[in-house]
Protein backbone atom coordinates (compact mmCIF):
# COMPACT_ATOMS: atom_id res chain seq x y z
CA UNK A 1 0.00 0.00 0.00
CA UNK A 2 2.19 3.08 -1.37
CA UNK A 3 1.94 6.04 0.94
CA UNK A 4 -0.13 6.76 4.37
CA UNK A 5 -3.12 4.22 5.34
CA UNK A 6 -6.32 5.65 4.76
CA UNK A 7 -7.75 3.57 7.45
CA UNK A 8 -6.36 1.08 10.09
CA UNK A 9 -6.03 -0.36 13.67
CA UNK A 10 -3.81 0.21 16.56
CA UNK A 11 -3.88 -3.11 19.00
CA UNK A 12 -2.21 -2.11 22.62
CA UNK A 13 0.01 -4.83 23.90
CA UNK A 14 1.53 -5.39 27.16
CA UNK A 15 4.04 -7.86 25.50
CA UNK A 16 5.17 -5.91 22.14
CA UNK A 17 6.84 -8.78 20.26
CA UNK A 18 4.90 -12.02 20.91
CA UNK A 19 1.74 -9.59 19.60
CA UNK A 20 3.21 -8.40 16.43
CA UNK A 21 4.48 -11.63 15.67
CA UNK A 22 1.29 -13.23 16.17
CA UNK A 23 -0.66 -11.19 13.67
CA UNK A 24 1.92 -10.53 11.19
CA UNK A 25 1.78 -14.57 11.23
CA UNK A 26 -2.10 -14.78 11.71
CA UNK A 27 -2.92 -12.20 8.65
CA UNK A 28 0.50 -12.72 6.11
CA UNK A 29 0.83 -9.13 7.34
CA UNK A 30 4.21 -7.18 5.89
CA UNK A 31 6.29 -5.56 8.48
CA UNK A 32 7.13 -1.68 7.92
CA UNK A 33 8.56 -0.72 10.54
CA UNK A 34 9.24 -1.29 14.19
CA UNK A 35 10.80 0.56 17.08
CA UNK A 36 10.77 -0.19 20.95
CA UNK A 37 7.39 1.15 21.15
CA UNK A 38 5.27 -0.06 18.06
CA UNK A 39 5.07 -2.67 15.33
CA UNK A 40 3.27 -1.14 12.13
CA UNK A 41 2.11 -4.21 10.05
CA UNK A 42 0.17 -4.10 6.56
CA UNK A 43 -1.63 -5.79 3.95
CA UNK A 44 -3.69 -4.72 0.94
CA UNK A 45 -6.75 -4.47 3.39
CA UNK A 46 -5.58 -3.36 6.45
CA UNK A 47 -2.92 -0.73 8.03
CA UNK A 48 -2.27 -2.52 11.90
CA UNK A 49 -0.25 -0.81 14.56
CA UNK A 50 0.65 -2.64 17.44
CA UNK A 51 1.24 -0.30 20.31
CA UNK A 52 3.36 -1.50 23.69
CA UNK A 53 1.44 -0.40 26.44
CA UNK A 54 3.80 2.69 28.69
CA UNK A 55 5.86 0.01 31.04
CA UNK A 56 4.24 1.68 33.91
CA UNK A 57 0.57 0.38 33.32
CA UNK A 58 2.17 -2.58 31.85
CA UNK A 59 3.62 -3.53 35.19
CA UNK A 60 0.36 -3.48 36.43
CA UNK A 61 -1.42 -5.96 33.94
CA UNK A 62 -0.96 -9.74 34.31
CA UNK A 63 -1.62 -11.98 30.99
CA UNK A 64 -3.09 -15.28 32.57
CA UNK A 65 -1.69 -18.45 30.50
CA UNK A 66 -4.03 -19.25 28.77
CA UNK A 67 -5.10 -15.55 28.64
CA UNK A 68 -8.46 -14.50 29.97
CA UNK A 69 -10.71 -13.38 27.04
CA UNK A 70 -11.23 -9.80 26.75
CA UNK A 71 -15.23 -10.10 26.03
CA UNK A 72 -15.95 -6.99 27.53
CA UNK A 73 -14.81 -4.71 24.95
CA UNK A 74 -16.92 -2.33 22.55
CA UNK A 75 -14.92 -3.33 19.44
CA UNK A 76 -13.91 -6.53 17.79
CA UNK A 77 -11.92 -6.69 14.80
CA UNK A 78 -12.27 -8.98 11.73
CA UNK A 79 -9.54 -10.00 9.63
CA UNK A 80 -10.30 -11.98 5.96
CA UNK A 81 -8.35 -15.05 5.60
CA UNK A 82 -7.80 -17.96 2.65
CA UNK A 83 -8.48 -20.36 5.02
CA UNK A 84 -10.54 -20.47 8.53
CA UNK A 85 -8.72 -24.33 8.87
CA UNK A 86 -5.50 -22.90 8.63
CA UNK A 87 -5.88 -19.73 10.46
CA UNK A 88 -6.93 -21.46 13.43
CA UNK A 89 -3.56 -24.43 12.77
CA UNK A 90 -1.52 -21.24 12.53
CA UNK A 91 -3.09 -19.34 15.57
CA UNK A 92 -2.44 -22.10 17.73
CA UNK A 93 1.51 -22.02 16.68
CA UNK A 94 1.94 -18.19 17.62
CA UNK A 95 -0.25 -17.99 21.39
CA UNK A 96 -3.54 -17.22 19.95
CA UNK A 97 -6.52 -19.59 19.25
CA UNK A 98 -9.62 -19.52 16.62
CA UNK A 99 -12.46 -22.02 18.11
CA UNK A 100 -14.38 -23.83 16.42
CA UNK A 101 -17.73 -22.48 16.65
CA UNK A 102 -18.47 -21.65 12.59
CA UNK A 103 -21.45 -19.36 11.25
CA UNK A 104 -22.21 -17.93 7.46
CA UNK A 105 -22.59 -14.73 7.43
CA UNK A 106 -23.41 -13.23 3.23
CA UNK A 107 -20.91 -14.75 1.23
CA UNK A 108 -18.49 -15.89 4.49
CA UNK A 109 -17.89 -18.17 6.95
CA UNK A 110 -16.74 -16.81 10.15
CA UNK A 111 -14.82 -17.80 13.42
CA UNK A 112 -13.96 -16.09 16.79
CA UNK A 113 -10.39 -16.33 17.77
CA UNK A 114 -8.13 -14.48 20.48
CA UNK A 115 -4.54 -13.28 20.34
CA UNK A 116 -2.11 -13.88 23.10
CA UNK A 117 -3.07 -11.11 25.27
CA UNK A 118 -7.08 -12.13 25.31
CA UNK A 119 -8.20 -9.62 22.84
CA UNK A 120 -11.09 -10.82 20.60
CA UNK A 121 -11.24 -11.26 16.91
CA UNK A 122 -12.95 -12.99 13.84
CA UNK A 123 -11.61 -14.51 11.08
CA UNK A 124 -13.58 -14.61 8.01
CA UNK A 125 -13.34 -16.93 4.59
CA UNK A 126 -14.82 -15.57 1.67
CA UNK A 127 -17.47 -18.31 0.19
CA UNK A 128 -18.12 -16.48 -3.24
CA UNK A 129 -21.85 -16.40 -2.15
CA UNK A 130 -24.16 -14.50 -0.98
CA UNK A 131 -26.63 -16.00 1.83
Amino acid sequence: MPGPARAGAVIYAVDLTRMAVFYETLLGLRRLSATADHASLESADIHLVVHAVPAIIASTITIASPPELREDTPIKLFFTVPSLDEAQRVASTVGGEVFDETWEGEGFLARNGRDPEGNIFQVREFTGGVS
